[in-house]
């Protein structure tokens, strides 16, 4: 059984379009790769199967990200980050009433996946990842990826191939590179799902994303699955996810196919009705993925001794109203106001690099000048306060920003690869109370 496809609202008011499959007891939000039209995946029977079989035991949500499928479309010149698209997740939760629910993240949707739970734990009652990684690219400490000279052939044969349906004979699906009827339909999908340049627009960023730093932060209960002769995404993998996600299952799933619904589909989804519907209730989260901003007014205490007491407090007052404003509109949380600085966290941090900018311009024809600070990391909420690692080194990194500077550390601009910010090296830095030395960038306009 399944609903009409409705369409959300994004925060942004662009429309993400969505169905609801079954009505079990739980829900489950199931996040596929880049090839996705709500459309056409029933007109092919495996696909339709494999989802019917989840509508067994959850009430299934599944949707096309923005710029593919039936959602809005986008420029060429503005494809969403993996953050923007993760923000796609808390909307399709929201427009089916969804208050939790488990995340299945499937190949490259694996990192929507990821990212979704890290950042929003108190939603994802569990997590799993099939014939997912947390780095597509191999180096010297991860030798599961891919070569750095085969990843360029392989873009460019799949960008070539693109709409044709050849993907099923290339490692797509290897199960069923004989069966005409399908190959015809997969290139279906595919040019349904999106154009060739907006896919050569967002593929090649999964070669830079590296998520191994993130699985530490990842508390609920999480199954990864992986298909043993998987040649698309080779099987080790899903065995370093397994292994460096606390506690963790892993199955081991035979097959070569890659697409999630090629093969039987029992092989798959028998362990994750085990795994969901024999789950005990998820610990109470406490640690999240957040990107917090520091800012300060520059020469604060030389200025207020310039205009007195009370020109003082009404520029900060007015200081304070517009960092607020800006805060609203870009989406950030007010944690901490200590004097003339702001304390503030974001979901996503191409939203804090921003907002931290707009902020900036905002107050400079109030002749006031601000530094900046940004990070993104595992943090931990204690009531209404923020705290953890991350938090210090968000305020060290400001520490370093010179008048007028937005100042990130590497985790931040690479989290934010795609995203049409641009940023400036500054080289490396030690911060006072954190171990190593840290790569630091100036933000810039994008």
């Amino acid at each position: 059984m399944k609903s009409k496809i409705r369409y959300a609202k994004n925060r942004d008011g662009q429309s993400v379009a969505y169905q609801i499959c079954g009505d079990g007891p739980l829900d489950l939000v199931f996040v596929p790769d880049w090839v996705g039209n709500l459309e056409v995946m029933w007109e092919e029977p495996t696909l339709a199967a494999f989802l019917d079989r989840m509508a067994r035991f959850a009430r299934v949500i599944c949707f096309d990200k923005r710029g593919t499928g039936l959602s809005d479309p986008v420029t060429l010149g503005a494809i969403p980050t993996w953050e923007e698209w993760m923000y796609d997740v808390a909307t399709v939760m929201d427009a089916a009433e969804s208050r939790q629910a488990a995340i299945f993240g499937h190949g490259d949707g694996a990192t929507m996946a990821l990212l979704f739970a890290a950042t929003h734990p108190d939603r994802a009652t569990a997590l799993i990842l099939a014939d997912a990684y947390a780095r597509r690219k191999r180096g010297a400490d991860y030798p599961y990826g891919v070569p750095e000279d085969v990843a360029s052939r392989l873009i460019k044969a799949i960008l070539g191939a693109w709409g044709t349906g050849e993907a099923v004979r290339g490692g797509g699906a290897p199960s069923l590179a004989e069966d005409e009827s399908f190959i015809a339909w997969r290139g279906r999908f595919e040019r349904l799902a999106m154009s060739p340049g907006q896919f050569d627009a967002v593929y090649p960023l999964t070669y830079l994303f590296d998520l191994r730093w993130l699985l530490s932060m990842i508390s609920m209960p999480t199954l990864v699955l992986h298909r043993s002769g998987n040649r698309y995404v080779t099987v080790g993998n899903g065995r370093y996810l397994a292994e460096h996600i606390d506690g963790a299952q892993f199955v081991e799933v035979p097959g070569e196919d890659h697409f999630f619904h090629a093969g039987e589909p029992e092989a798959m989804l028998g362990p994750v009705q085990e795994f969901l519907t024999g789950r005990r209730a998820p610990p109470e989260p406490e640690r999240v993925l957040a990107t917090v901003l520091f800012t300060d007014i520059v020469d604060a205490t030389a200025k207020a001794e310039q205009l007195g007491d009370g020109a003082w407090r009404e520029l900060l007052e007015r200081h304070h109203a517009l960092v607020r404003s800006e805060l609203a509109h870009f989406g950030g949380r007010e944690i901490d106001t200590a004097g003339d600085g702001f304390l503030a966290s974001f979901e996503g941090p191409a939203r804090g690099v921003r907002c931290a900018m707009a902020v900036r311009d905002a107050l400079r024809p109030h002749n006031l000048e601000i530094r900046a600070g940004l990070h993104t990391g595992e943090c931990e909420w204690s009531g209404d306060k923020l705290t953890g690692i991350a938090v210090h080194i968000g305020a060290r990194v400001a520490g370093h920003a010179e008048p007028g500077e937005v100042l990130v550390s590497r985790t931040v601009k690479d989290l934010v690869v795609g995203s049409g910010l641009t940023f400036a090296d500054r080289g490396m830095h030690e911060l006072k109370g954190v171990t190593d030395s840290w790569h630091l960038f100036r933000a810039e306009r994008g």
